[in-house]
């Protein structure tokens, strides 16, 4: 687990490493940046003649570096963090760096990808490798250049030296370098020599978000672009019989309205236009499956569990003899709905699909499948396909699906103009994809005062928890352990939500645990850390978390958050939860104000391994720290028909300012590998508010979004 320095490759190792490097799968939160002053550049750079490194690096004459960032960016900070990685080994000042977002390139690039919080795991080692090799191949070209051993020369801030105390810059040698043969055996730095990594770094796209300059797709403009509004069907299970055009094409500006599957898209010359030529057409639509509601959806759900047909996901021990021999046996059923996205940025994308390119242009976190999928679809080679990459505004999942993509491609391809699709929020709301409405049912045996079973049962729409789920805190921490799963199968479109499926879950089996610390009298810390002091670290290899690290985290969090200790009218509520290969702890500290919880203090202890970026890092945990006590307080999406019931925020209920808490985020600190943070802070928040709130009030909250469950509570949206 310690952090591997001594790396040995070869040039071909080098290039799969490299491409490596665009590593992760990283799903992110839109976080506000500190409002620091951005530095400004000594020169502007833009005005400087860069010469070709590799993928990653450009140096120019003067020493100032390009580093390009492959992996979409939806607001986790990969385009700072990751070329923060290659500019430590390649030793050059960060003021110097200049980062770029690269397009998508499968020839140098590999798994460009922004979801399931992996960029930098994936990319530590691959992006220090390709630092390293650079910084050692523009000292070997130094050395040729002078005539000396390459072993007699150091490199620091972008200056070469040799024992004569000679010095070239990296600009002085950056063609020669490109030339010659990657070296072997190379040593990266060791922690305690690193000058960028761990360092506070602003994210290098401040200025223009401040500033409002084109960053992101919907800034994204090109001549003669026709703007896309789409009529989709209005519930899911129908589809088109008939539809008249007249009045749509009838509206100023709107120059065309075409039919695609059961779409029709309205094509005009600005957004207003397309939305307000959508909103004339005159559509027929008719029934092609079940228009299915949330009331039917709750009872199928609840038959799943009921009934006998689950798939085991992991059984220890024997649990059926447990809960039978139990002193007492306790069960709670948990409840989540459907929800939405609700990125800041809608859904939208730009293609212009011609006889000699496609030119895809857009915010997605999937560019490689996205272009691969349009390249079958409209029976083109991928090689003609080029797709660049903007900024997004949040993903949190959506923008895995690449759905708005395909259409824009299809309407280009179909009308032979470039075109941009643009989603209003009723579009996006309305259109999926959704996280999936799932049921919870936990049991637990008692004997002789300590846990003796765990029964774990999933009912979901569509799909299940992911693999290595059933293998998270408590497995192996309790003998007789089983986790089994059902789902039902809907036409409403679900898929990956922030942190997916352990954005619920965590609240569940965390409150659950709460739930078994009351039955057994003891503190809810004291009970999991009893619990992990069943788990050998490395005897079970399926089971994912570190009980060593978890333990840890944990202790760093009751530290820090005085648990235990609070004030009079304080209400503290713990959660700890490994997922996506971190460890968090947090503590809730809730005040009670006309019968409703207040959220006054989150503490949160984190272990990710090294900080790359503390910065970007306490961002992220805050984001996620806020998005999971939003949702979870207050997220709702139901269904009638087949139609979502809330389109807008006129009706849909997210986390306000005035209720954010203040995030206070501690990091374990060690020298190991860094794991995800994107998601990691989500899971933990819904289990520790729940928490505080049975401790202010004894109500035990089984279902989300909890406003719903509390006794006096108001659900004004004025509120």
């Amino acid at each position: 687990m310690k952090n591997q320095n001594k790396i040995t490759f070869s040039r071909r190792n080098f290039i799969r490493t490299s491409a490596l490097a665009s590593g992760g799968l990283l799903i992110g939160f839109n976080f506000f940046n500190s409002c620091k002053e951005a530095a400004v550049p000594a020169m502007d750079v833009s005005e400087l003649n860069f010469n070709d490194f590799n993928a990653f690096i450009k140096i120019a004459d003067n020493g100032y570096v390009t580093i390009y960032s492959p992996n979409p960016e939806i607001g986790q900070g990969v385009k700072t963090s990751m070329p923060m990685l290659i500019a430590e080994e390649l030793d050059v000042p960060w003021a110097h760096v200049t980062v770029a977002q690269g397009a998508l390139d499968t020839n140098n690039f590999t798994r460009q990808v922004a979801g399931g919080s992996q960029s930098i795991r994936f990319g530590w080692d691959a992006l220090r490798q390709t630092g390293a090799t650079a910084k050692q191949m523009l000292v070997n070209a130094a050395a040729e250049k002078w005539g000396v051993d390459a072993s007699s020369c150091s490199a620091s801030n972008g200056i070469i030296k040799n024992a004569n105390g000679d010095e070239l810059g990296y600009g002085d040698v950056v063609n020669e370098a490109a030339l010659l043969e990657v070296p072997e055996n190379l040593t990266l730095k060791l922690p305690k020599d690193y000058k960028i990594i761990g360092k506070d770094a602003i994210n290098v796209d401040i200025e223009e978000i401040i500033t409002g300059k084109p960053l992101f797709g919907l800034d994204y403009t090109s001549e003669g672009m026709k703007y896309v509004s789409v009529c989709r069907p209005p519930a899911f299970g129908k589809k088109i019989s008939s539809f008249d055009a007249e009045d749509a094409k009838a509206v100023n500006g709107v120059s065309d309205v075409v039919q695609f599957g059961d779409k029709i898209a309205v094509l005009a010359s600005n957004t207003w236009a397309a939305m307000k030529g959508k909103k004339a057409l005159k559509v027929d639509w008719s029934s092609d499956s079940a228009l299915e509601s949330t009331a039917d959806h709750d009872k199928e759900l609840i038959a799943i569990l009921d009934g006998a047909n689950l798939e085991v996901r992991r059984e220890d021990g024997n649990v059926a003899k447990a809960f039978a021999e139990a002193d007492k046996v306790i069960e709670q059923t948990y409840e989540s709905p459907f929800l939405p996205h609700n990125c800041m940025e809608p859904m939208n994308f730009y293609a212009n699909v011609t006889d000699e390119k496609v030119h895809l242009v857009g915010p997605i976190q999937t560019p490689a499948g996205t272009a691969k999928r349009i390249a079958n679809l409209i029976d083109r080679d991928p090689e003609d396909v080029h797709l660049e990459m903007t900024r997004m505004g949040g993903g949190f999942g959506r923008r895995l699906y690449g759905d708005f993509a395909i259409e824009a491609a299809e309407i280009s391809n179909i009308t032979k103009l470039p075109i941009k699709v643009i989603f209003s929020r009723e579009d996006d709301m309305a259109a999926g994809i959704y996280r999936p409405a799932i049921k919870y049912r936990i049991k637990a045996s008692i004997k002789d005062g300590k846990v003796t079973g765990y029964h774990l049962k999933e009912a979901a729409i569509n799909s299940n928890m992911y693999g290595l789920i059933p293998n998270f805190f408590p497995a192996g921490a309790i003998k007789n352990y089983k986790v089994e799963s059902g789902n039902y199968k809907s036409n409403i479109t679900t898929g990956a939500w922030r942190a997916p499926y352990t954005n619920f879950l965590a609240y569940a089996e965390q409150s659950f645990l709460d739930e078994l610390a009351g039955e057994l009298s003891i503190d809810p810390v004291q009970l999991r850390l009893d619990l992990l002091k069943n788990v050998e670290d490395g005897e079970d290899t399926s089971i994912d978390y570190s009980a060593e690290r978890m333990t840890n985290t944990i202790n760093l969090a009751v530290e820090k958050s005085n648990w235990g200790n609070s004030k009079n009218g304080v209400y503290q509520g713990f959660s700890a939860y490994y997922s996506h290969n971190t460890h968090v702890a947090e503590v809730v500290d809730i005040t009670m104000k006309n019968g409703q919880p207040y959220v006054e203090k989150v503490t949160v202890a984190v272990d990710c391994g090294i900080v790359v970026n503390p910065t970007g890092a306490k961002n992220q945990i805050e984001g996620g720290v806020i998005d999971g006590i939003g949702h979870a307080m207050y997220g709702d999406f139901s269904f009638e028909n087949g139609t979502p019931q809330d389109v807008n925020f006129d009706t849909y209920r997210l986390i306000r300012m005035k209720e954010t808490p203040i995030v206070k985020t501690y990091f374990v600190e060690n020298e190991l590998s860094p794991t995800g943070l994107g998601e990691p802070g989500l899971p933990p928040a819904g289990g520790a508010l729940a928490n505080a709130i049975k401790a202010a009030t004894g109500q035990i909250i089984t279902k989300q979004p909890f406003i719903r469950s509390l006794k006096n509570r108001r659900t004004d949206l004025n509120a």
